[in-house]
């Protein structure tokens, strides 16, 4: 499959959906006249609501991409920012903004689908290339949505509703770009040796509705009890499918951290990810403690912006 098709897809995919003007002014957006929320609701209440569902998503969103070959995820993620800037704009309460970040928090979980989609369809030649494609647009998405919010908002006073419009736009793209994507034919677990085991799986399904057949051979034949016998055939193939690949998780798992150097990495990685995104979920409750919105001009396009490049 040629590397240039997916690749160019995938990043203009990056790009807008990272292309969120409206983002640094969110909690601005939540305690203003627009929501009429106050700082309690929003800090104790809505913005958990995100960590938690990242969490607990996290682990299943893992596995059916691998399961689904990529794409639909990828599907599932444009659609969850879709229907997030879509409440942001046009729902009202408190219930209505903790669906938001629930949806907010299906769709980072789903991130995980952008980052591997690519290694499915290139060679390993290509890896580092359009690893340092894709990542890299990402941040500019990020860094251009923010810079242009706060000019928006700074020089032509656009109002904060406005804004969730443009990213509403933005993200309306990205959700378009995922349909033109071609399917991946292997992934990491569910389907790495497309030829052999397919072979293997029809073979076992094969001969076990021979045996279905042979048993009621004495009896007229039933296409519902040869449909039910088919259908069992491949939902026990499922199963032990999934034991299967839970299994291979669980020895790489053990295989991996026995190296000391990697569990160290790993442990650093995780403290640092969690660190990052307490930061980044509660700096503008932060900021608007410090400066607040409704007394003084904020700048908070132009911090994330240069947070972003940096």
């Amino acid at each position: 499959m040629s590397v240039f098709y997916p690749t160019v897809l995938l990043c203009l995919y990056g790009f807008f959906s990272n292309l969120r003007p409206f983002e640094p002014f969110l909690t601005y957006f939540l305690l203003g006249p627009d929501k009429n929320l106050t700082e309690t609701q929003v800090v104790n209440e809505i913005y958990p609501i995100w960590t938690y569902s990242y969490l607990v998503l996290l682990f299943p969103i893992f596995l059916a991409t691998d399961f689904l070959c990529y794409k639909p995820v990828l599907i599932l993620q444009a659609t969850s920012l879709v229907v997030t800037y879509a409440m942001l704009a046009f729902s009202q309460g408190m219930l209505a903004m903790q669906l938001v970040e629930f949806f907010f928090g299906l769709a980072t979980a789903s991130e995980v689908a952008y980052y591997s989609y690519i290694y499915s369809v290139v060679e390993p030649a290509h890896y580092q290339r359009v690893t340092g494609y894709c990542r890299s647009v990402t941040l500019f998405g990020s860094a251009a949505g923010s810079l242009a919010g706060q000019l928006l908002l700074s020089l032509a006073r656009v109002p904060l509703l406005h804004l969730t419009i443009f990213t509403l736009s933005s993200a309306s793209v990205a959700f378009v770009v995922p349909w033109f994507l071609p399917i991946p034919k292997r992934s990491l677990f569910f389907h790495r040796s497309p030829g052999a085991e397919e072979k293997g799986l029809r073979e076992e399904g094969r001969s076990q509705m021979e045996k279905a057949e042979d048993s009621e051979s004495s009896m007229p034949l039933n296409s519902t009890d040869v449909l039910t016998a088919s259908v069992a055939v491949e939902a026990g193939t499922c199963r032990s499918r999934l034991a299967e690949v839970l299994w291979i998780l669980l020895e790489n798992f053990l295989q991996s951290y026995r190296c000391r150097p990697l569990l160290a990495w790993s442990l650093w990685w995780a403290l640092a990810t969690c660190g990052y995104f307490q930061v980044i979920n509660y700096a503008q409750p932060l900021w608007e403690k410090v400066r607040p919105s409704q007394d003084y001009d904020i700048y908070n396009g132009y911090v994330e912006t240069l947070a972003t490049l940096i």
